[in-house]
């Protein structure tokens, strides 16, 4: 007689384990979504108080050295030590703005050559119209010229309301450096956690301050050997820019540009204009800024763009400013945790093992 094969027998424990597994890992990812949700719409709730705020742990971070260094070697009180500090830094935004301001002073005298300019670029742009659009008449043309001084107008009243509003984020953030600055000690050791994020979100400040402190001189010098008017601006502009990843080193390359269209009639200058604080841009942001930062901050060049975007979108150009650091920070505080190591993985690049 034949034997009958014996049926596959199915290990009822694995695969409940395995299901059980399935189910707790969705339960988690389910569970981040609806906290990142939820934590997205309390930042842009509460952006009116956390945005001074962060900008103030940003400036706490490049002042409190100064402080620590006047109160350790010099024996000065911490409260003097600070208010010393904050005049050395008045003072130098003191003289840029006066240089700031005389660079833009300079235009007035040549304003006839660059209204002479403007009107040549008028007739231009009026001809080049009416030749691939031959509908809109010269008329419609003068009057978008000359809606012009108007539009002017509105965008300087506009920047008046930012300057106003500017000035009171300020005062908050002032009052934040001082509470923080004074909480903090010296002699102070931080351990774990924190001694990790203070570590790295001073690295990367003190090479980024460095780096585009190199990049604004080497662009403003670079545009004044040009001759090219509001050298200066451009130079400060691209120090500032240069502390959004990408972005702002693209809008810090490309503004110049217009200046030099009504400045200069030589396309090789126009040119160089661009070409020579691109390659400024490229040699310090792409060579020199990550050996020097090596892998403090672990992060994808993907994360880094996506995160610009997010607090972009959050808060706006300073959440822009503060996006790496936060992202770095976030990174750290995930690494720490079994359930959001995966995450923390996937920030730096490494998909996670499914």
């Amino acid at each position: 007689m034949s034997e009958e094969p014996a049926s596959p027998t199915v290990d009822v424990d694995s695969t409940s384990q395995r299901l059980g597994g399935e189910r707790g890992l969705l339960n988690t990812i389910s569970l981040l979504i609806l906290a990142a949700v939820a934590l997205t719409v309390a930042l842009i709730y509460t952006r009116s108080v956390l945005v001074p705020f962060a900008l103030a742990v940003l400036v706490s971070y490049l002042v409190s050295p100064v402080v620590d260094v006047l109160q350790t070697h010099l024996k000065v009180p911490r409260f003097l030590a600070m208010v010393v500090a904050f005049l050395l830094i008045a003072v130098g935004v003191v003289v840029l703005a006066l240089l700031l301001t005389t660079s833009v002073g300079g235009l007035a005298e040549k304003q006839d050559v660059y209204e002479a300019k403007f009107e040549e670029i008028g007739a231009w742009f009026t001809e080049v119209t009416e030749r691939f659009f031959p509908d809109v008449g010269e008329e419609d043309v003068k009057e978008s010229l000359g809606e012009l001084p108007d539009k002017a107008l509105g965008w300087l009243s506009s920047a008046f309301g930012g300057v106003f509003s500017f000035l009171g984020t300020a005062f908050l953030v002032l009052v934040f450096v001082i509470y923080l600055i004074l909480g903090h000690k010296p002699s102070e050791k931080r351990e774990g956690l924190w001694a990790e994020v203070d570590s790295k979100v001073r690295r990367y400040l003190s090479t980024k301050v460095a780096t585009s402190a190199v990049t604004g001189i080497l662009v403003g010098l670079v545009l004044w050997m040009l001759g090219l008017d509001l050298a200066l601006v451009f130079g400060v502009m691209a120090f500032l820019l240069n502390f959004i990843p990408s972005v702002g080193s693209i809008i810090a390359t490309v503004l110049p540009l217009p200046l030099a269209l009504f400045q200069f009639d030589q396309p090789w200058r126009i040119a160089l204009v661009l070409l020579l604080p691109l390659a400024i841009q490229m040699v310090v942001g792409n060579g020199i800024e990550p050996k020097l930062m090596g892998e403090s901050l672990d992060l994808h060049p993907v994360t880094i763009l996506l995160a610009l975007i997010f607090w972009g979108l959050v808060w706006g150009p300073v959440g822009m400013l503060l996006a790496t650091p936060i992202t770095a920070v976030t990174k750290i505080v995930l690494e720490r945790f079994e359930t959001t190591k995966p995450v923390a993985g996937l920030l730096g690049g490494r998909l996670p093992q499914l």
